[in-house]
């Protein structure tokens, strides 16, 4: 999903070097955001749930040191999971300055 998201964002700064864009453009692209706001929202769930299982082993592990390396896997996987969110997060909203760069060059 990275690598997709990168190459969208690099197709349309090629695209925003004309003078003037298509409206299709302008609504394929709105369209775009919405997809990806919808996969940085389901990513924002499963992060929300890694680190709340987390949480929960670490609390349960003052009863059960079992649950200490439970947590510190869900940790190791909560990492990844962030980094991948992160840029997620940073891409949609790059792409709303494009989109808003997209309109102001619309014809």
């Amino acid at each position: 999903m990275k690598k997709y998201l990168y190459d969208y964002i690099k197709k349309i700064d090629s695209v925003l070097e004309e003078e003037r864009i298509d409206k299709k453009i302008v609504e394929e692209h709105l369209i775009k955001i919405t997809f990806f706001q919808h996969e940085r929202l389901i990513h924002l769930l499963v992060t929300l749930a890694y680190a709340l299982l987390a949480l929960i082993s670490f609390a349960i592990s003052t009863f059960s040191p079992m649950f200490v390396f439970i947590g510190i896997i869900l940790v190791l996987f909560l990492i990844p999971y962030v980094m991948h969110y992160f840029h997620l997060e940073n891409g949609v909203q790059y792409l709303y300055k494009q989109y808003d760069e997209l309109r102001r060059k619309s014809i």
